[in-house]
């Protein structure tokens, strides 16, 4: 062995002694963390980046890397480790590679710096989180949750000076996204998997180390509320795994599993998830993570019930939009005959429209000319007696489901109407997940954001 390669070997082992104490020292002073921590593989690969790298299984680093920011900051390590698990945490590494990447990465850079920072705890305090702050504060006021998805599409919109995201993304990297936008193709070519002694098995399927990482991420919201209770800093963090672990769902989808189900539609828990099903089409529209089950289809449907709540609160253009939607959602499925029975029907504490719908040129002209009628208050109950009322006159043949839209709270029928219902909540600025929106037993329940329904089709 050479005198190069010896030094090499020194470097290396020290490097890994620094990565190891950085661990040691985050998981003696947030247990909380134990899973997340010690989730990956890890091996010196400088060949492929020349700082650290993570794509929710390896963590690759330069050794050089991990001394130089030693010695720059003791601290420094140790932060720049749990910003990369956190990017795991909140599953950033699940990306899309038609996203803007460069927008991507920043969005996420400060979701998990900005969470860190609100941990206030010393050993991870470093020389720039102090300039940091004055744009978390600008950040917090722009989108409410610093969370990766929010900062995104607040970049999208704003479109920031080159000038701008050249110092943000210095201000808030810790660590390289290389790994993110790679196939598996690619990192096998690299030899990415060689290093790792016994270990040196391919990357787990994407779905399985996706689940892994939700797995973690709900035990650490459970745990985090001690953390909490011992009166530490960690709101931001909290927030950011509540975005994580929300059940999502994507409307489009949903409606045609449910337009199309058998008498009662069934999802078996252990085996299906929407949340991570909705994740990509959350963020990237048109990329779903996983295929649904497919639920049996006793009959073709041709009848169907939107509900609109409009009450004050609710939006005219929003609702307008989401009629549309469900329109040609309902249209797009082979199940939805051409010669339709589609009643769209307005309440607020009292029925206040009922419009029937049989055909494409009648619900162009509805929405053409669509108003609000009520906006008093919300009751539910109103609406389920009235086609309730519809049914026993024989004004359905086969009524499969209705659909109720709202943003609020009301009174629900107590017993279950002899069709299928879902509601349809819009989340606003009020809503929490500690908050979440009650439903009987035999109604299916969406939350979605605003935006979520905009965007839906």
């Amino acid at each position: 062995m050479n005198m190069e390669q010896e030094k090499q070997k020194k470097t290396e082992k020290i490097a890994a002694e620094i990565i190891q104490m950085s661990k040691n020292k985050l998981l003696v002073n947030m247990r909380f963390m134990d899973m997340a921590l010690n989730q990956f593989r890890m091996a010196p690969k400088p060949e492929v980046t020349p700082f650290t790298a993570c794509d929710g299984d390896v963590y690759l680093y330069d050794p050089a890397h991990i001394l130089n920011a030693y010695m720059l900051d003791e601290n420094l390590p140790i932060r720049n480790f749990l910003h990369s698990v956190l990017h795991c945490v909140f599953k950033h590494f699940y990306v899309n590679t038609l996203v803007n990447q460069r927008m991507w990465d920043l969005a996420c850079d400060i979701a998990v710096e900005s969470a860190i920072n609100d941990l206030a705890l010393d050993y991870l305090n470093i020389t720039k989180a102090k300039e940091q702050v004055q744009f978390f504060d600008l950040f917090k006021k722009k989108v409410q949750t610093v969370s990766a998805e929010k900062i995104y599409r607040y970049f999208l919109d704003e479109k920031l000076s080159e000038d701008l995201v050249e110092r943000l993304s210095l201000l808030f990297k810790g660590d390289d996204h290389v790994l993110w936008y790679l196939t598996q193709e690619q990192k096998i070519k690299m030899k990415l998997y060689a290093g790792f002694g016994q270990d040196a098995k391919p990357l787990p399927s994407r779905l399985i180390l996706l689940q892994g990482w939700a797995d973690i991420a709900l035990r650490m919201q459970t745990e985090l509320e001690v953390f909490l209770v011992q009166g530490k800093g960690a709101g931001l963090l909290t927030q950011n795994l509540r975005e994580v672990n929300r059940e999502r769902y994507d409307y489009s989808v949903f409606l045609k599993k449910f337009a199309v189900r058998a008498e009662m539609m069934k999802l078996n828990p252990d085996e299906f998830d929407y949340n991570y099903y909705t994740y990509g089409l959350t963020l990237y529209e048109n990329m779903p993570l996983i295929e649904p089950l497919e639920y049996k289809e006793v009959k073709r449907i041709r009848e169907f019930v939107i509900a609109i709540d409009t009450s004050g609160s609710t939006s005219g253009s929003l609702v307008q939009t989401f009629v549309q939607k469900t329109y040609n959602i309902l249209k797009s499925t082979e199940s939805f005959f051409s010669k339709i029975n589609l009643h769209i029907i307005q309440c607020d504490a009292d029925i206040q429209e009922d419009v029937k719908i049989t055909t494409q040129q009648e619900f162009d002209a509805y929405l053409k000319h669509m108003q609000l009628h009520g906006l008093g208050g919300t009751d539910f109950r109103p609406v389920f007696e009235y086609v309730n009322g519809l049914v026993d006159r024989k004004e359905f043949e086969n009524l499969k489901g209705l659909i109720y839209f709202t943003d609020g709270y009301g009174d629900f029928p107590k017993k279950k109407p002899p069709y299928d219902t879902a509601f349809v909540f819009v989340e606003n600025e009020n809503y929490t997940a500690a908050n979440n929106y009650e439903i009987p037993s035999w109604a299916m329940k969406l939350v979605l954001r605003e935006e979520e329904v905009r965007h839906c089709s």
